[in-house]
């Protein structure tokens, strides 16, 4: 109950707040004559200004209590103060909500003012600035500023929240200009002047409503994060697949009524052409008013629903999914795909032509329809693999270093007889298989099907083929580790271009995460270092990188702001050893986690030159790697293998200071698989 009635006061206060600001536009490009702003219509309009300041704030008010009551969990706590004073000052949803009455209030203000003042453009373009400001303040509490504050991620959603006010918060202003225009006694100029206004406005509104689209779009993607296949698995796809419809419905009306509607009432020779595009644009903006209505209703229960880069998809309920990486190269898929793209492009051709040669309704959109469908019959099917409840589940377990050694572990027990060590398909009983075993290691398997798909088939096996099922053998958390490692094997080998030299610009890499711990007892994640200094994690051998730890003490004391330096052995060392290594070495020596680093960050180890692909592989004595700020792996030095690399210290120098300097605008790699 209490979220129909939250859902309900977002409404109406959303609603409230873009139909004045709206409104205010509409009047302000209308005209500037004295004359028009004495007109009938635009007092109806101006006597709705008071209940919207109205019930703008009482929205709010409603809002907050059906927020607190949600947050709590306990309609009680809604008469304890001090509820109240910790919601609104220790939350930024509070502070938001304050700031948002503050900004109703002063457009509060400016509607008496205008009201209780001669009528000016002026004044409504000032009435319209202060009826944006609620809904840009309201994006602080938005889905896109749920990760963090910056301009880039609040300024597309308060861009699309102004411009729907432009448009949708008009048509009542618009309705109430075509009844105007309805009027029997009213004189030739001045219906000239209104259809002149109904002409200004609708030569914006078109574009606004494709910039509309054009930003949801932006905040869209933003919002799914990559997961798209949530449109249709879950509550807020479904919730936005449904606004999409209505508005692809609202766009061709507002086509419509631009290319054929409005232009009838430009005959003023002809009473019948001038009554029949009144008696159209009454019925479909009024149409338009109304779906417009709901589907600002669809927006406000859409921000109230948790978004889908949250939202796990247990179980996918369709038995295929479409994928470009896993077909593209297939025979005929592209030349097939090409031409439904053509077909489906050409509908707009045809919408154009139908506008160009008045068709009826039905024909302008039904043939570019049958078009549109024909098109995506014909390019979708090709793209379509074969798909399980859990292809797009999240994976149980982190990427870590742990997890892929207990994959590892899991892999060398259990697989690797058929699939080979090193997961080339090449193990002992891959000869007597009666199918081909893949190959995990050189095959881009990781990138073409998800962690979801390897975890059915570990799980279940796979039909028509030898592959045995193992939910029975391993818990669900050694079948996610499995899955890690066989990442961690892929990734490991599309590493092979890393060389001591940094790309500027380029990262794709994205190595396991990991916990340490140091033999004085302090403790850190990989992580700790994403947003502050690059990371030069030392793979070494004792006493045979002796040497080279000594050049990294240098390094450490002269670039301390600009780096971090992890010390990882390969083989166990003595107390004594650990000891006097800590006393002499300004950077840590990590023993705790040591072998689990080790093992994982040796899948990496493999180069252009040396793909070290036959047998079990050999891990070097000495490996180091350069992680930057935000999480990837950018350049490998491996001194058994790199003729030249990082034994110049001024090398690593700049290849330190390179990342150093980079501004990169790369997403932090997701501590999960996907």
């Amino acid at each position: 109950m209490i979220e129909v009635v939250a859902a309900i006061a977002r409404w109406f206060q959303l609603a409230a707040n873009l139909i004045l600001l709206g409104s205010c536009v509409f009047l302000a490009i209308a005209s500037t004559g004295k004359h028009l702003y004495a007109e009938n219509w635009i007092k109806r309009l101006e006597g709705l200004f008071p209940w919207l300041i109205v019930i703008i704030p009482l929205g709010l008010v409603a809002i907050l209590i059906t927020t607190i009551a949600q947050a709590t969990g306990n309609i009680a706590h809604l008469w304890q103060q001090d509820v109240w004073i910790g919601f609104l000052l220790d939350t930024r949803v509070g502070q938001t909500w304050m700031w948002r009455v503050a900004s109703a209030f002063l457009l509060a203000s400016v509607v008496l003012y205008i009201r209780n003042t001669p009528r000016a453009k002026w004044k409504y373009v000032l009435c319209a600035v202060t009826a944006a400001m609620p809904l840009i303040i309201s994006t602080f509490a938005s889905h896109s500023a749920s990760d963090e504050i910056n301009f880039a991620a609040i300024l597309p959603y308060a861009v699309h929240l102004v411009l729907a006010g432009v448009w949708f918060g008009a048509l009542p202003a618009f309705l109430l200009l075509i009844f105007e225009n309805y009027r029997k006694d009213s004189e030739k100029k001045e219906n000239r002047s209104r259809i002149e206004t109904l002409g200004r406005f609708s030569s914006i509104a078109f574009p606004v409503m494709l910039l509309i689209v054009l930003t949801g779009t932006i905040v869209g993607d933003r919002i799914f994060d990559g997961h798209y296949a949530a449109i249709v698995a879950t509550p807020y796809g479904w919730l936005l697949s449904s606004k999409i419809l209505i508005l692809g419905f609202i766009l061709l009306i507002a086509a419509r009524v631009r290319s054929h509607w409005l232009p009838l009432l430009a005959n003023d020779n002809q009473t019948e052409s001038v009554n029949l595009g009144k008696k159209g644009l009454r019925k479909w903006v009024g149409l338009e008013f109304f779906l417009a209505l709901f589907l600002v209703l669809l927006a406000t229960i859409i921000t109230n629903t948790t978004p889908v880069k949250y939202v796990q998809i247990e179980n996918w309920p369709f038995p295929f999914r479409f994928s470009i990486n896993a077909t593209w190269n297939q025979p005929n898929v592209a030349i097939q795909v090409w031409i439904g793209v053509a077909i489906a492009l050409s509908a707009i051709a045809v919408l154009q032509l139908g506008k160009s040669r008045d068709w009826k309704l039905k024909s302008l959109i039904g043939i570019p329809a049958v078009l549109l469908i024909l098109g995506f019959a014909i390019a979708l099917p090709p793209l379509a693999i074969q798909a399980f409840p859990e292809t797009y589940r999240r994976p149980l377990i982190p990427f870590d270093t742990t997890s892929v050694v207990t994959g590892g572990d899991l892999y060398e027990k259990h697989c690797a007889e058929c699939h080979g060590v090193q997961g080339k398909g090449n193990g002992i009983k891959s000869r007597t298989l009666s199918t081909k075993l893949p190959d995990l290691l050189t095959e881009s398997h990781t990138t073409e099907h998800t962690p979801g798909d390897f975890y059915n088939w570990i799980s279940y096996g796979m039909a028509n083929t030898d592959m045995p099922g193992y939910a029975d053998k391993l818990t669900e958390e050694e079948r996610w580790d499995l899955v890690n490692y066989i990442h961690a094997l892929s990734r490991g080998y599309q590493a092979r271009p890393l060389t001591p030299e940094v790309v500027p610009g380029k990262a794709y890499v994205k190595p396991p995460v990991f916990h340490f711990g140091t033999l004085n007892g302090n403790t850190g994640v990989l992580q700790d270092f994403r947003g502050n200094k690059s990371v030069l994690l030392v793979i070494f051998s004792w006493p045979q990188s002796k040497d080279r730890l000594e050049q990294l003490k240098a390094i450490f004391d002269s670039q301390q702001q600009d780096i971090a330096v992890l010390a990882v052995p390969v083989n166990e060392l003595s107390s004594d050893e650990l000891s006097v290594m800590t006393e002499q070495m300004p950077f840590p020596i990590i023993t705790q986690n040591a072998h689990e680093i080790v093992s994982s960050y040796a899948l990496s180890r493999r180069t252009l030159t040396h793909p070290d692909i036959i047998g079990r592989g050999t891990i070097p004595e000495h490996m180091e790697f350069l992680i930057d700020r935000q999480g990837y792996m950018r350049a490998r030095w491996i001194p058994s293998i790199d003729e030249s690399g990082w034994s110049d210290m001024e090398k690593l120098k700049q290849q330190i200071s390179i990342l150093h300097r980079e501004n990169s605008r790369m997403p932090v790699p997701e501590d999960f698989v996907q």
